[in-house]
């Protein structure tokens, strides 16, 4: 690489490596190193009295690998904070140990003009106490395992706690490696995304639930309305699109023959970025026979609860200063009575016409390739999903919104459907599932219809979907959840690029 796009740090690590390779030393080791203990196992269990009394020998002699994170150079001995995975850990180093003989190059050259913070080092020592009461590790031997040729941005610590940490956004979400590096707090978000994710999946596989995988690369983008992603197969010669959704692939399982399937899904959406949105999103679906959209409430309330235990250890969570609480039961609303509610408005026996006169009164943009399903998704988005904080299921939207659901069994022009909203967001939306095929092509015809007026949302025919369910499918609910906003609340983070490990 050239030196002419270096900062001068980075020229001087280089040096540094160039100088470790005349003295013989590997700066990228491939052999195994043993490490044997932790930075927390020695802190929570090393105290001074396990020391005095020797009741664990292991701490006399210990194996650990980090990043050097800090140093205080003290002339002949130096003390260091050196980072491994799971925290912090002062290390002891001098010169007389380090180098016994007369020959001090490990020390005076290697230790303490060849390495950086931010280099990956092995040592081997002993747990001792400071006179301060520190657990600190007395080093006998040290080992470059890694040098990191690109300095960290600078953090400040005072006593232990970082008093200035890296807080650009862009930095952070670009270079999540850094981020990680340098805010260790974050780690925590993701340690409690995986045991959120990780909860959900041993609460559906007792349910007798079963894991699956279904195309990303798909010919037709189905299952939801949103504007995909384009690519090409080059040996088909054939347009292929990212996949908005899994439904279609999981329900053609269903008819297959299995009673409950689900996948962990990472879709892609062509759309705008926000606090909540990102076009790659983790959404988890799943799909039962012989179950309809009531069932599904129960289940999902015993999910949630289930996840919220397993991430913090209560359903009960602050967000932004609010507590919610994942505690079942939640709160059942209609869609056109939280309408009416929040905007005075009863549009239930309305056209799309008095509609969109509604949408002018409330200043809420409406154009004409709007059809009567995205208009009145417009005025719920605008006047009504905002103030549902606690877990709030809304029920039974209009069969124009809803193009592969079920249509309700007693409320006409109404399907069996609901979106969970919480802290003011949609986090799940589940249907009774239309199995009717004939109605089905009915209503993708319509939303071709949608298309040509130039909605870039609606919903392509899937023809091979459609014979699927020709071959009958079982009565069935299905619900998607949306991971991401899910673990926003569960670990108090605001925006969807602080729980996504990049963008």
């Amino acid at each position: 690489m050239s030196t002419q796009h270096l900062s001068e740090q980075e020229i001087i690590r280089r040096e540094k490596l160039k100088e470790l390779n005349k003295l013989g030393i590997d700066a990228y080791p491939a052999a195994l190193y043993p490490v044997n203990t932790t930075s927390i196992e020695i802190k929570t269990n090393c105290t001074a009295e396990t020391l005095v009394h020797g009741w664990d020998n292991k701490f006399n002699d210990v194996c650990i690998a980090g990043r050097i994170m800090s140093v205080r150079d003290m002339g002949k001995a130096n003390f260091a904070v050196i980072q491994d995975s799971v925290g912090k850990i002062q290390i002891y180093i001098k010169q007389d140990d380090i180098c016994p003989g007369d020959d001090k190059t490990l020390f005076q050259l290697v230790w303490k003009k060849l390495l950086d913070i931010g280099d990956i080092i092995g040592i081997k020592g002993y747990v001792f106490i400071t006179k301060t009461g520190e657990t600190s590790i007395h080093v006998k031997e040290f080992t470059l395992l890694t040098k990191a040729l690109h300095p960290l941005p600078i953090v400040k610590e005072k006593d232990g706690e970082a008093f200035d940490e890296v807080t650009d956004p862009e930095f952070r979400y670009r270079q999540r490696y850094a981020d990680l590096i340098v805010n260790p707090a974050v780690k925590e978000i993701f340690i409690k995304r995986t045991k959120m994710v990780n909860a959900i999946r041993d609460f559906l596989n007792e349910q007798g639930a079963l894991e699956v995988d279904t195309p990303v690369l798909q010919s037709i983008p189905g299952g939801a309305a949103a504007r995909p992603f384009t690519t090409h197969h080059n040996a088909l010669d054939i347009p292929m699109y990212l996949r908005i959704a899994n439904e279609l692939y999981l329900k053609r399982l269903i008819v297959g023959g299995f009673d409950w399937v689900y996948e962990f899904s990472r879709n892609f959406r062509n759309e705008g970025m926000d606090r909540t949105h990102n076009p790659e999103f983790t959404v988890l679906e799943f799909y039962v026979a012989y179950k309809d959209y009531e069932w599904m409430m129960e289940i999902t309330e015993q999910l949630l609860e289930r996840a919220a235990m397993a991430t913090n250890g209560s359903t009960k969570v602050t967000v932004s200063g609010k507590e919610i609480d994942f505690k079942a039961p939640y709160k059942r609303v209609t869609m056109f009575d939280a309408i009416k509610e929040y905007t005075g408005f009863d549009i239930s026996s309305m056209d799309e016409a008095g509609i969109r006169d509604v949408c002018r009164q409330l200043h809420i943009h409406a154009d004409e390739k709007m059809g009567k399903g995205k208009l009145i998704d417009e005025i719920f988005g605008a006047k009504c999903e905002g103030n549902y904080i606690q877990p709030t299921f809304i029920t039974d939207y209009p069969v124009e919104m809803s193009p592969l659901t079920k249509k309700h069994r007693s409320k006409p022009g109404l399907v069996e459907r609901f979106e969970l909203m919480c802290n003011g967001k949609e986090i799940a939306n589940a249907y009774s599932e239309l199995n009717d095929p004939i109605e089905q092509r009915e209503r993708f015809e319509e939303q071709t219809r949608l298309m040509e007026r130039g909605d870039d949302e609606a919903m392509f025919i899937d023809y091979d979907f459609l014979r699927a369910l020709e071959y009958g499918m079982p009565p069935t609910s299905g619900i998607g959840f949306g991971i991401d906003r899910i673990a926003m609340l569960l670990t108090n983070q605001h925006s969807i690029q602080d729980v996504l490990f990049s963008r």
